[in-house]
């Protein structure tokens, strides 16, 4: 059995709900002493009309004790559950913000491995998971404890022979939990791998069902997700199989240990060795001892299935550390210009790698950008251009070395204060599902139309914009399904414009796209270049021509600096890797 408090449940329990789950605790303790209370009364009432021959009325007054103590236990049942329920609500949206948080702040180079259905799943259907955990599992942990000792210590006060036979069963319970817990874990750990695997496939299947239809691959992922589909069927079914055969177990014990007791007690109240009262008092406490811990089976399977949710949300929360752990908090969104002067920005002697144990992605990388230069970062693919491009934006942070902006460390700048000063087009823009006006003013909220409309012209925008069936108005769909690579690319530009931020990183928006959009795309860049910092991660030769300083990467280092004229020169290194690609770097 799980213990009912670890490192990971008091990361995600906030004051609030540490708060509400002690109050709730301590209210369903008090309901359990009352029901301790509640037996005592009603048997002294019965012993008192059947033994004593007194009449009702002359027990007005215990009559009277035994209504308000039942009241008042119901008040507190009825307190215990709703304040663990609100503890539960609590750490839900705790959780679920936090993550989230983590995952923005993050930004997208921690989530490069991660699959998108499979977090789906863990925030909405895994985080629901810890309604059973916090608001059930861990109280009933506790009340397992505290209770059964409370009408333990009656019963010895009363008879210390059923003492001793409650106190040799009950700790069976937790034993038989203890050893069934072991194959609950591993089936309840395969469930719910295998759903967040279901998940991750599906949303991957339903993004890509055009390509699947389009390569006649639609049965094969059918089928995929079936078998899948079948397989999750069968663990759980298997998962059930164990939580009703625990039932059953936890059941008989609670049941043979409630029969022992009335036994034991019957034959002594037969043969005249214990008083009635006494009798009637125990086994009407006896299965008062029980109850806490038949109401912990009943919820166990349910904190196994929560505890396999926090063990995934401890692994985020270890991969996507807070930047404001670092003093870096993130703000609300642009709500006006963020224009300044072009700042001058040094990466210097930096090293970063994705993993403690893992070769540098980057190592001693020294890259001065000038103010109002334009530097292109070239080199083959794994050389170490993105991981730049994450550090100059905030994504990630240096193992060792500097990012220094206008003499200052990025490091210390809040971060929302420096994304405010960045603009970033990259290869592949995303364009959500909404209108064309709602993607632009992702840059800036409180813009105007006046300025929409100028930034679509120079982002030679404007004409494809206007032949929309509603202009700005026209919906474009998830990841911008109605419109070209050119026309997305444009977009991202003009969003750029919009933003007019004086530090711009720019992943080659020509990469992809037909000669045509790549001439008007072209001009667009080389206005917006104007008066800025600007880094090119480049794949053709026009544009690092262009260019003011080439640094040229490759395995994580700058193997070559320059410009282009003087690396074309120098030969080298440079020049191979310009003919290899047959024109493009």
């Amino acid at each position: 059995m799980p213990r009912p408090s670890s490192n990971t449940d008091h990361a995600v329990l906030t004051t609030g709900a540490r708060r509400d789950l002690l109050v709730s605790i301590a209210s369903s303790s008090v309901a359990g002493a009352l029901g301790a209370l509640q037996c005592v009364l009603f048997a002294s009432a019965i012993a008192s009309v059947l033994t004593g021959g007194q009449t009702l009325p002359a027990i007005r007054l215990v009559l009277v004790g035994l209504v308000t103590t039942i009241g008042a236990r119901a008040a507190a049942v009825w307190t215990g559950d709703v304040l663990a329920q609100r503890a539960a609500g609590a750490v839900k949206t705790h959780v679920r913000d936090d993550v989230v948080c983590r995952l923005l702040r993050g930004g997208p180079q921690p989530l490069r491995g991660e699959r998108t259905g499979e977090i789906t799943n863990t925030l909405v259907g895994g985080v629901d998971t810890l309604d059973g955990y916090v608001g059930q599992f861990l109280p009933h942990a506790a009340l397992a404890i505290v209770v059964p000792l409370m009408v333990l210590a009656v019963v010895f006060a009363l008879d210390p022979i059923s003492a001793v036979v409650l106190g040799v069963t009950g700790p069976l319970i937790p034993v038989f939990m203890w050893l069934i817990g072991g194959a609950a874990r591993s089936r309840t750990r395969e469930q719910w791998v295998t759903l967040s695997r279901l998940s991750a496939r599906f949303l991957d299947a339903v993004q890509a069902l055009s390509t699947l239809k389009a390569f006649g691959r639609i049965d094969n992922e059918v089928g995929i997700i079936d078998r899948s589909s079948n397989r999750f069927e069968t663990i759980t079914l298997s998962v059930l199989r164990v939580a009703f055969l625990s039932s059953l177990v936890l059941e008989l014990l609670a049941t043979l240990g409630v029969a022992i007791v009335a036994v034991e007690v019957s034959l002594r109240l037969l043969y005249a060795r214990m008083a009635f009262r006494e009798a009637c008092t125990v086994l009407l406490l006896a299965p008062e001892f029980y109850r806490p811990l038949r109401t912990l089976g009943a919820s166990f399977h349910a904190g196994m299935a929560g505890r396999e949710v926090l063990q995934r949300i401890a692994e985020l929360r270890r991969q996507h550390p807070l930047m404001a752990a670092r003093g870096r908090r993130l703000a609300p969104g642009p709500g006006g210009r963020c224009r300044s002067s072009a700042p001058s920005v040094l990466v210097d002697r930096v090293t970063f790698a994705y993993r403690a144990e893992g070769r540098p992605a980057v190592d001693e990388v020294t890259i001065n950008l000038a103010a109002g230069s334009t530097v292109a970062l070239v080199g083959p693919s794994g050389s170490g251009k993105s991981t730049v491009a994450s550090l100059l934006l905030g994504f990630i942070e240096p193992a060792a070395g500097l990012v220094l902006v206008d003499g200052h460390r990025l490091a210390s700048v809040p971060i929302s204060e420096w994304r405010r000063r960045v603009a970033w087009v990259p290869q592949r823009p995303h364009l959500f599902y909404g209108s064309v006006v709602d993607n632009l003013r992702l840059a800036r909220p409180d813009a105007s139309l006046e300025e929409i409309d100028r930034a679509l012209s120079n982002a030679h925008a404007s004409e494809f914009v206007a032949a929309l069936p509603d202009g700005l108005a026209t919906h474009l769909g998830e990841r911008g399904a109605r419109l070209s690579g050119g026309q997305a690319q444009r977009l991202a530009l003009a969003r750029a414009f919009l933003k007019d931020a004086p530090f711009l990183v720019l992943d080659e928006p020509t990469a992809h796209i037909d000669p045509e959009a790549e001439a008007s795309i072209r001009d667009a860049m080389t206005r917006l270049r104007v008066g800025r910092t600007v880094l090119i991660i480049a794949h053709r030769l026009a544009t690092v021509a262009a260019a003011d300083t080439v640094v040229v990467m490759d395995c994580g280092r700058v193997v070559a600096s320059g410009t282009h004229d003087t690396l074309v020169r120098d030969g080298g290194r440079y020049v191979a890797m310009v003919k290899a690609l047959g024109g493009t770097v």
